[in-house]
């Protein structure tokens, strides 16, 4: 992963130097063209004052000083210099057997002669047998024209005068991409190291090691994020196994009481299956209220089980109407034990919750709270703003609890010496883990009165 992501981001590098660079070297290489050829004019026009005089007075070709000027800037330059007369003939010259040698056949000094111009070209050779490079410029007297002088060289001399300039460029280049690559190689193997190490904690989580943890310290932000979200699903997974595993066990052991009792039970009618009516009767009410007993338990592991793995999140729901409307659902039931059932609450109370949650709630507690009310006592549902949460509070006038009953009251299988044969132990459990799916959170206090008030708090929506 690392090598290819250094060749995308060296070849995007690459793509743009060529796209920048191309055209910037076209446009340099005539830049260059035309500087030379500036250049060459300005010498050129230089040495023609130098030779002015010489050639008005026809000693140009034995002038020493013309000879030596033309080929000490020969030699430093490396190009071919010639100095010819108004009539052609070569006067002065960087090469042996200038002087005297007819150059008029040559157009770019032709023109010269005849026009009075400079002029700046390439054609071919036929002395050298390949493209020449030329500037040509006259050498005036006044208005008059007393001669000419030309610099030139091979056109591939001129070509690699030019090239040099574009090899500088191309350098320039080559180091943008030495130093893309080098920076690529660095952004990936910071990029790509941690990934690596994400890869192999997530392999040890497949592996069966819930405890691996990957590192949120290494890394661009983006990988640290992922990492956090994988340590997070790494810790659920666990607390999900974890659980699982505490849910099987006591699942197990709880089933195991109302089984074996069930099975004593079908075993007494088995072996007295003509035994006294009374007798027989007692057994199989017995053995109905085992089955009873079990299927609430299985009831109850059901409802925890799915109170753990809802998947759905909280949303907005009323608690105060909640309230009231369970309220008045309990109360029939709760007349018949002389036990009143009041609730207070605020007009709303708008509160997060697991859709259905509230309500299993209520009635979870209620249920719990009428089955140790004695009669003639009430039963308290309330709603109050404790900032930042809003409690649902259901007080009852019972026996109460203990703190240490208190502490252990929401463990699954638990019950109280108080509560009623054959229940599950799970309603309190149930209560929590819908408390908890939503954000909140549930505590058994001691009321005043002596009895029980099983608190739940809310996140305020």
């Amino acid at each position: 992963m690392r090598n290819r992501l250094v060749v995308a981001i060296v070849g995007v590098v690459a793509l743009v130097l060529a796209v920048h660079d191309i055209p910037i070297s076209n446009y340099l290489e005539g830049v260059e063209r035309d500087r030379l050829a500036t250049r060459l004019e300005r010498d050129a026009f230089i040495i023609a004052g130098r030779a002015e005089e010489s050639l008005e007075d026809g000693v140009a070709a034995s002038d020493t000083g013309i000879a030596a000027m033309v080929d000490r800037y020969a030699v430093e330059e490396q190009l071919r210099v010639v100095i010819v007369d108004d009539a052609g003939e070569g006067v002065a010259g960087s090469e042996p057997g200038t002087i005297g040698q007819d150059f008029g056949n040559r157009d770019e000094i032709a023109e010269a002669l005849t026009s009075g111009n400079p002029n700046t070209g390439e054609r071919f050779s036929n002395t050298l047998g390949e493209d020449l490079y030329f500037v040509t410029v006259p050498v005036l007297s006044g208005d008059d024209v007393v001669g000419a002088v030309r610099i030139s060289a091979p056109e591939r001399v001129v070509s690699d005068r030019v090239a040099n300039r574009q090899r500088g460029l191309l350098g320039v280049a080559l180091i943008s991409l030495a130093i893309a690559a080098a920076v690529a190689w660095l952004l990936a193997r910071s990029i790509t190291r941690p990934l690596r190490r994400l890869e192999a904690t997530t392999a040890e989580l497949a592996g069966g090691d819930l405890t691996a943890r990957a590192d949120i310290d290494d890394g661009p932000a983006e990988i640290r994020s992922l990492a956090g979200s994988v340590n997070s699903m790494a810790s659920r997974l666990g607390q999900l196994v974890a659980r699982q595993r505490e849910f099987a066990g006591t699942a197990s052991h709880q089933l195991r009481t109302p089984l074996t009792a069930l099975r004593l039970r079908l075993e007494q009618l088995q072996r007295e299956p003509d035994g006294g009516g009374a007798d027989r009767g007692e057994v199989v009410d017995a053995a109905i209220a085992e089955t009873d007993r079990l299927r609430r338990m299985i009831e109850g592991l059901l409802l925890l089980s799915r109170a753990e793995d809802t998947a759905v999140g909280p949303t907005t729901v009323d608690l105060a109407a909640i309230v009231r409307d369970r309220a008045e659902y309990w109360r029939a039931l709760a007349d018949e034990q002389r036990v009143t059932i009041d609730s207070t609450t605020p007009a709303v109370a708008s509160v997060l919750a697991v859709p259905g949650a509230v309500e299993q709630i209520i009635d979870n507690l209620v249920d719990n709270a009428l089955e140790v009310s004695p009669a003639g006592t009430q039963l308290i549902i309330g709603v109050t703003a404790v900032a930042p949460r809003i409690e649902l509070h259901v007080v009852d006038q019972g026996p109460g609890l203990s703190e240490a009953e208190r502490e252990h009251a929401f463990d699954r299988f638990w019950r109280g010496e108080q509560a009623e044969p054959g229940g599950s132990g799970l309603g309190l459990a149930i209560v929590r883990q819908l408390a908890e799916a939503g954000g909140g959170s549930a505590e058994l206090r001691a009321a005043p009165s002596g009895g029980i008030d099983a608190v739940v708090s809310f996140v305020p929506a």
